[in-house]
């Protein structure tokens, strides 16, 4: 279906009981200074919503809400919408919140199920909380885009209509199928030729439920997991850090030190192929370096490939420069530096730019000044990335080094737009000035999505404001999308808003990572903390997977080799073949120690659940019914079952799984009691029901599109 946007006509159809003052005609008008123009609720209590009804059905693609002419304490602060065919009948399109202020924001909400697009008729606004925590809320202007285009939106009905009924007669199935109506079930589906699942699940249900089969289900179970079947659950869950610190190998060149001195503010690079990472410069607390070495991860070696780069034909010592890398072409490239206000001058405020080769360990200056290139100006706390296959270097952001005559004052910080520099050519092109559009800015995190070919970019600093937005921009098209304004309400939803941290992506899975750097409570380095966070691209969502806010030097003192202590102006780089981080040096932020710098090495993997332990978690589910199934009977076998065949699948590191094991023994040693009464009876309707729920634990494991439906039947039947 082609997304062609046009505004929805629409007028209010019904409002919230609670409501004091119905302005209909005014909603559909934005009047942004005029104070009656809104619908108000009487309270800020619920339910308090405003459903639009749409002339006829259409895709409604997005939504947007207009303001009084400044900021009000009845702005909507959290909302839900709710669309659907019918009032009765509504799912949820959009949680968000506005920002309080007077601007127009555009919201774009769920139209689309397994891929399909399907039609509203009816939108119903649900207001959450306001701005005032005490005040009622108001809508001051709405507009809906989408499709209304009936020959558009005609197979969208249609194909909504078949996919409502087929919905239907699954729960249908299922309901039949739990509740041992054999058959109701085989005669509907029959006559429908509707299946509810996967072949394999209709299998493992047959040998579970009907036959009580463990060893054919184990079976199946396996398969299930040989086939890659738990993927899609496994991807759903949690990353769990795992650090581990690395300890250097003896170093490859006689006269040097076995690794890296401590540092802050340097840079790395990994070449993936090579399976090496190659650290550049930094200070060391009392000055800039200026040293090259290279770290060969099979090995576990450190080579210091220059204690000089600049006796070498390199760059100078310098720090808050940037660094990015062809292993294509085993080539890295530097750009920019800081230098104190005391000693810049007019001859030394060159930005210069250098190209390694790594294979015949060569400096290159392919310019002293890249700002008479075209390119940026000197600047420090940019972002460089490149783009391996167009041979395209992006620059983002960063301060414009300047020099102040004496006694004058602090000039205004001058930020520096995006460029690109292609290699082949040796060619500097600008692609945007600082501009509202794109807010140039330093600190922040600037990665290159190789597949998508696009460049995300968030977070940062810009004078005294803290940045925490998301921005994309796609390189091909020199389109801007604004993927987050840095304005969600849940503070504890997404990173909070700061500079220097590190951010790494993984194209294969579609996900950003960042290890927190020094929070906008910057003065406070003291209390120096970090944390990981993964951002999901395609979900639009963000997961706090790790947080270091331990302080004591006690804590220290046992964990120092556990996880790294926390820090900021440190490295991360990601190889994103091998799925492992890691993590160099930086700054601790003692006020105590202020020239103290890091120099502590570590990998970093994010682990989920395997697959073998997904399996193993399954026997001992299977294993466990099968125990309390036979233990009424049979006692004596129970028990012999619970020895071997149980005990094998008990995690003795989950204490929770542990002690239930120990709990299962217990109830042998009862005939009578509480315990008794919860295991599954003789009958053949009782074992039907325990092992349909087993079954239904098992299928939660499984894809969505493998499954029967989530719902039941029963749940759509209402209390009048």
């Amino acid at each position: 279906m082609a997304s062609s946007f046009q505004t929805l006509k629409y007028s209010v159809h019904k409002y919230s009981s609670y409501s004091a003052n119905y302005v209909p005609e005014n909603i559909t008008l934005d009047r942004p200074t005029d104070q009656s123009s809104r619908w108000s609720a009487d309270s800020n209590h619920p339910p308090q919503f405003l459903t639009l009804k749409l002339e006829k059905a259409a895709i409604v693609q997005s939504i947007v809400f207009g303001k009084y002419e400044k900021t009000h304490v009845c702005n909507l602060k959290k909302f839900k919408v709710m669309g659907g065919l019918s009032e009765d009948s509504m799912i949820e399109l959009l949680e968000s919140g506005l920002k309080n202020d007077h601007l127009c924001e555009k919201f774009y909400v769920k139209h689309e199920i397994d891929g399909h697009p399907f039609p509203c008729k009816y939108i119903k606004i649900v207001p959450i909380q306001s701005w005032g925590p005490n005040f009622n809320f108001s809508i001051w202007f709405v507009e809906l885009h989408g499709v209304e285009d009936s020959e558009k939106v005609k197979p969208c009905m249609n194909w909504y209509s078949t996919y409502r009924e087929r919905e239907a007669i699954r729960l249908c199935l299922k309901h039949f199928r739990q509740h041992h109506y054999t058959e109701a079930y085989e005669a509907l589906q029959k006559k429908t030729r509707v299946t509810l699942e996967h072949s394999a699940l209709t299998e493992l249900h047959t040998q579970l439920v009907q036959f009580g089969d463990y060893d054919a289900c184990e079976r199946l179970i396996e398969k299930a997991c040989c086939e890659g079947w738990f993927s899609n659950y496994i991807s759903q869950q949690d990353y769990r850090p795992m650090w581990t610190p690395i300890e250097p190998a003896a170093t490859a060149d006689v006269g040097c030190d076995a690794r890296p001195g401590m540092r802050g503010g340097h840079q790395m690079c990994i070449d993936v192929l090579s399976e090496s990472i190659y650290l550049y410069g930094g200070w060391d607390g009392n000055q800039d370096l200026a040293d090259l070495w290279s770290y060969h991860i099979p090995t576990h070696q450190w080579t210091c490939l220059t204690k000089n780069a600049e006796d070498e034909g390199g760059p100078g010592a310098r720090s808050c420069h940037k660094m990015c890398l062809d292993y294509e072409r085993k080539q890295v490239f530097t750009l920019g530096r800081y230098l104190d206000g005391s000693i810049r001058n007019s001859t030394n405020l060159k930005s210069d730019f250098y190209m390694y080769d790594i294979e015949s360990r060569k400096w290159t200056m392919i310019t002293d000044d890249t700002g008479a290139m075209g390119g940026p100006s000197l600047i420090f706390d940019h972002q460089m990335v490149m783009d391996i296959e167009k041979q395209n270097i992006y620059v983002f952001g960063g301060r414009v080094l300047t020099v102040s005559g004496e006694g004058e004052r602090t000039p205004e910080p001058v930020f520096s737009g995006l460029y690109v520099y292609h290699v082949p050519t040796s060619t500097w092109t600008k692609l945007r000035d600082d501009c509202p559009e794109m807010r140039s800015r330093i600190g922040h995190s600037m990665l290159f999505h190789m597949q998508q070919r696009c460049l995300y970019i968030f977070a940062g600093q810009r004078s005294k404001e803290y940045l925490s937005d998301l921005l994309v921009y796609h390189v091909d098209s020199d389109r801007v999308e604004i993927i987050s304004d840095g304005t969600k309400k849940d503070g504890s939803a997404v990173p909070a808003a700061g500079f220097t941290q590190r951010a790494t992506i993984d194209p294969y899975l579609d996900e950003i990572h960042v290890l927190s750097g020094l929070s906008k409570d910057k003065d406070k380095r003291d209390n120096v903390k970090n944390s990981f966070w993964v951002y999901d691209i395609k979900k639009n969502k963000w997961s706090c997977i790790y947080k270091n806010e331990n302080t004591g030097k006690q804590y220290w003192h046992k964990m120092q080799h556990i996880e790294p202590v926390p820090r900021f102006a440190h490295q991360l780089v990601y190889d994103h073949v091998k799925k492992v981080h890691f993590l160099f040096g930086g700054n601790p932020g003692k006020d105590s120690l202020p020239k103290m710098r890091l120099d502590d090495f570590w990998s970093l993997k994010l682990c989920r659940p395997s697959s073998d332990l997904l399996l193993r978690k399954c026997r001992y589910m299977i294993r466990k019914h099968r125990f309390l199934e036979i233990t009424r009977s049979e006692p004596l076998r129970a028990l012999s079952y619970l020895q071997n065949e149980l005990a094998q699948t008990v995690d003795h590191d989950d204490q929770e799984e542990t002690n239930e094991f120990h709990l299962l023994a217990s109830i042998l040693f009862k005939e009578q009691g509480a315990e008794m009464d919860l295991l599954p009876g003789t009958s053949v309707n009782e074992h039907f029901s325990a092992r349909t729920q087993l079954f239904d634990s098992l299928v939660a494991f499984f894809p969505d599109d493998m499954t029967q439906p989530k719902g039941n039947l029963v749940d759509l039947i209402h209390l009048q």
